[in-house]
């Protein structure tokens, strides 16, 4: 029997569908509806950076343009249906995922407390009953709260202070629970004060073949279609031996089968999927025209290299590279019209004078920025003005510019 194959168009949709940007960016985003929407990505990732907006209200908003950060905030902080923890990055998960994440808490606290030596953080593990105690006694503390008397090194923002470590390492750990932000300062709590008892560590026993079940099964429904160490990477908890061994044990029980996947570039590449992914995902429909910005950290180019594969969009996020060697800019937001990723746009909003302001945008390699495209962005752009309270968006005279 030939191995099915899944061509790019079809791909690309079935791809889009499952991060829920197949369809028209349009609904209800708050409450039930907002949380639905975040089970169904598996997690949003959280980033401090505010050039336009956070990169969590902006993967959200990008999928529900009626959404607003204070509807994230109440789901997670007044209603605790997410809580914050580690994917790939700091992210916010479905509080009924929470048990799933156990495995995470117990491969975290082996792997940061050599780590954290490593980095000459010395003394963190004296701290953690002092920590401890201050916030029985204190309730919910940020690292401002503590360790005010200890001497941080001169490493940076990232050289913490021993009780901003042990903070860190028990929350990483499951002993804490981060329960809101301040700005973007996390707050901590104890976890049996913030968690529902049956779901606390300790409660129930670390079962890691389930966990590990689970999670490559969330992570397949998630993506569509995977390699072992897309499954592996999805959560970041999976090493890439046990999804592996897990793609081998679950194409034996039928659950998976391995599929070819069309590539942009016309190559192919063993995938597993879903029996029957590949006719369901010819049934999908074409995703909108309409064109929207994305942004840098959304579910769909978290993996650069998939995105790569499927869209032919070679994207790296400029943030960390010296401004001369940039060469697009230091924070570059993807557009997505249909299926296809057809530029990438330099914006920043000027909170001090209510201006979106627009620096530039290079169309890829064969698209033509026409006067209806441009329209549309223009469009777009008035969207993101209102999301983000600007009072106008201003372009710079040279901003369409040549693809490079």
């Amino acid at each position: 029997m030939s191995t099915p194959v899944l061509d790019n168009r079809s791909a690309r949709a079935l791809f889009l569908d499952r991060h829920a940007l197949a369809e028209q960016p349009a609904g209800p985003a708050k409450g039930q509806h907002l949380l639905d929407l975040i089970e169904r990505l598996g997690f949003v990732q959280l980033d401090s950076i505010n050039t336009v907006a956070r990169a969590h209200d902006m993967i959200l908003y990008s999928r529900r343009p009626t959404y607003r950060p204070k509807h994230l905030k109440r789901l997670y902080e007044a209603d605790r249906a997410l809580f914050e923890h580690w994917t790939h990055d700091a992210a916010v998960v479905p509080m009924a995922y929470y048990a799933h994440w156990h495995l995470r808490f117990q491969r975290d606290a082996e792997l940061l407390r050599s780590r954290y030596k490593n980095w000459r953080r010395d003394g963190f593990e004296q701290r953690f009953e002092t920590v401890l105690q201050h916030i029985r006694d204190h309730g919910p503390v940020s690292s401002s709260d503590v360790g005010k008397d200890e001497k941080k090194g001169s490493g940076g923002w990232w050289d913490w202070h021993p009780s901003k470590t042990a903070l860190e390492y028990l929350w990483r750990s499951g002993a804490l629970t981060v329960v809101g932000r301040d700005g973007f300062q996390k707050r901590y709590d104890l976890t049996e004060r913030v968690i529902e008892e049956h779901l606390c560590p300790g409660a129930i026993p670390c079962d890691a073949e389930h966990t590990v079940d689970w999670l490559c099964n969330a992570a397949l429904d998630r993506l569509g279609f995977a390699t072992s160490g897309e499954l592996s990477a999805f959560w970041d908890t999976v090493s890439s031996a046990e999804a592996k061994d897990w793609c081998v044990a679950a194409e034996q029980r039928g659950e998976i089968e391995v599929i070819e996947v069309e590539s942009a570039d016309g190559s192919r590449r063993t995938h597993f999927a879903r029996p029957g992914t590949v006719q369901a995902a010819s049934d999908v429909a074409a995703p909108p025209k309409r064109l929207r910005v994305l942004s840098p950290f959304d579910p769909a180019l978290r993996d650069r290299k998939r995105a790569e594969r499927l869209f032919g969009f070679h994207y790296r996020i400029e943030v960390f590279v010296p401004a001369p060697k940039r060469i697009y800019g230091y924070y570059v937001f993807p557009l997505l019209e249909g299926d296809k990723l057809v530029g990438r746009v330099d914006m920043k909003a000027h909170r001090d004078c209510g201006e979106l302001r627009v620096r530039a945008l290079w169309p890829e390699h064969g698209v033509r920025w026409s006067k209806s495209r441009t329209q549309r962005l223009e469009s777009e752009l008035d969207r993101v003005r209102r999301f983000t309270e600007m009072d106008r968006v201003v372009f710079a005279p040279d901003w369409l510019r040549d693809p490079i």
